[in-house]
């Protein structure tokens, strides 16, 4: 892997090769902005967006009042996350003629974009053109990543601000130790912006302590102990002013983080420990309550929601990795690159697996890592065409039709989930349609939106009214706020089905098939995402398949 650099032989032959793959890179990220801002209104409200858009309400308060309304720093446990993405949305709002769900939606796709495209340039930068389209095709075909960067107000911004912190160390480790200003700023940037949106971002710390372990071996070797440490503290000394402008940018959009100095460390202890009542969520067929997930959660739905031809580059990624690390002509700042993105990529599912905390929502917490991940399958990818290329050109285009068939069978899931995406299970598990009755899918509720739709449309088909001038009620099971957004002023909502018209549920397993004739069904892959009953004049006891916890 140490011999990835494309732009190492400057002919026009490549020159042309890496202005190709620049160039088709570009369309890419065109063709995925133009998708997303026709798409972006598709996608429904999950269970968090409406408290966290409450949260953004009481941010901008305590900053207009000049800190007098404190309020935000005592919210739910929100004010432990940071509220920089629901911020910016609210004032985004402000200003543009979209209604405020439709504008963090939007948000939720440039932040996205911005993420995919920092994606690519860390996968050229360490691997080359080839390196960066493969890792662009792999993270935009990867719908677990696409479908959560639409509606997902802290994971997918914080994997985004991830990724760009990723970008600053390894720029750090190729200008050991003269890092340029413009390396400093981008290392104090995704500082700022990664551990003000989780405490969780602190895990580059370690990334780069252990990452940068061959680095300073070499230096050690080389230039001497006594040398090495002095270069060290430059290194240290000059990173300072990126560091204090992160430390900015986290108290901006975290507040309560620099209230008192040690808040970062009690909100790492309250989230290290279950801090909800305890739900049971199905996993592989069985329903198990969250905080006594196996340690197979994780490892078993990246297995079977990532792409199959992700997860084979990213294997051959890791070997790789590992191959390279205690071979002696391969250069330390290239061992050091590789072991942070490999870190990056596979040990917070470790710690995840040896501290077995509570584990629920698919692996929503956890798709920071799909970044590296894909940058590690992107460089694996580059290494074998390469490889191929100086023994074995004739292979190259088998191989290169393996690629693309692997990237067209995601392709065409996200096609047919559309707007559900997030959804995703790959053939290894039979898709969706295999993993209905043993996983989670919809666990946000995203489909009340096209069921709220169908139901207003088939009303308005049938010119029917409420009767003696109320509003429609309506028994949910599933996410209250996000379904009396999508269904509007009209209509009234309730956990309770007595003296309901109708019922909207999920077609998740604590949900009810009811005996009642269906007036709206949303379905993918021959799989029930939601679906509304009329229920008037039925008596219905409860929509819970299970009691409540």
């Amino acid at each position: 892997m140490s011999s990835i650099t494309t732009s190492a032989i400057e002919t026009p032959e490549r020159r042309s090769l890496e202005r190709t793959c620049d160039d088709l890179a570009l369309l890419v990220l065109a063709a995925v902005a133009l998708i997303a801002g026709l798409t972006f209104r598709d996608y429904g409200l999950g269970w968090d967006d409406y408290t966290h858009a409450e949260y953004a309400d009481l941010l901008l308060r305590m900053y207009g009042s000049g800190f007098k309304d404190t309020a935000a720093l005592s919210f739910a446990n929100l004010y432990m996350y940071g509220g920089g993405f629901d911020m910016a949305a609210a004032l985004l709002h402000k200003i543009i003629p979209l209604e405020l769900f439709e504008t963090r939606r939007l948000l939720g796709a440039v932040v996205g974009v911005i993420g995919l495209a920092v994606t690519w340039r860390l996968g050229r930068r360490i691997g080359g053109p080839i390196a960066g389209l493969a890792t662009l095709l792999l993270i935009v075909l990867c719908p677990i990543f696409y479908g959560h960067m639409f509606m997902n107000p802290k994971d997918a911004p914080f994997a985004v601000a991830m990724v760009v912190l990723m970008m600053g160390l390894v720029r750090l480790a190729e200008e050991y130790p003269r890092p340029s200003p413009r390396t400093v700023l981008i290392v104090g940037i995704g500082a700022g912006l990664s551990i003000g949106s989780r405490i969780l971002g602190g895990l580059a710390l370690v990334y780069a302590l252990v990452g940068f372990v061959p680095l300073f071996l070499e230096e050690v070797h080389v230039e001497g102990p006594r040398e090495a440490l002095h270069r060290f503290a430059h290194v240290v000394y000059v990173l300072l002013p990126g560091l204090v402008l992160g430390y900015l940018i986290m108290g901006l959009i975290w507040p309560w983080s620099i209230i008192n100095f040690d808040n970062p460390f009690h909100a790492l202890t309250y989230f290290s420990h279950f801090f909800e009542k305890p739900w049971k969520e199905m996993f592989d067929g069985a329903l198990v309550s969250v905080p006594d997930m196996p340690w197979s959660y994780l490892p078993t739905l990246f297995a079977l929601q990532l792409p199959e031809v992700l997860l084979a580059l990213l294997l051959g990624g890791v070997v790789g990795t590992f191959v390279v690390l205690p071979r002696k002509e391969v250069p330390a700042r290239r061992k050091t690159i590789l072991l942070m993105l490999t870190l990056a990529a596979t040990l917070p599912i470790a710690i995840a697996m040896v501290k077995r905390p509570a584990l629920y929502n698919g692996i929503r917490h956890f798709i920071f890592v799909i970044p590296p991940m894909t940058v590690l399958a992107g460089v694996s990818f580059a290494w074998i065409m390469n490889w191929l290329g100086a023994n074995r050109r004739s292979w190259q285009p088998a191989v290169l039709a393996v690629f693309i068939f692997g990237l067209l069978l995601p392709l065409g899931e996200m096609i047919r989930l559309h707007p559900y995406q997030y959804t995703h299970f790959n053939h290894i598990a039979g898709t969706v349609r295999g993993a209905d009755d043993r996983f989670m899918l919809d666990y946000w509720g995203l489909a009340f939106k096209q069921a709220s739709d169908g139901l207003r449309e088939q009303l308005d088909e049938r010119q029917e009214i409420p009767p003696n001038g109320r509003k429609w009620k309506v028994a949910v099971c599933g996410p209250q706020r996000p379904a009396q957004v999508a269904l509007g002023p009209d209509f009234t909502i309730d956990w309770k089905s007595h003296a309901a018209d109708f019922a909207m549920t999920l077609g998740e397993f604590y949900c009810k098939g009811l005996a009642a004739p269906v007036m709206v069904e949303i379905k993918r892959d021959d799989v029930v995402f939601a679906r509304v009953y009329d229920i008037r004049g039925r008596s219905i006891s409860s929509l819970l398949s299970i009691p409540p916890p």
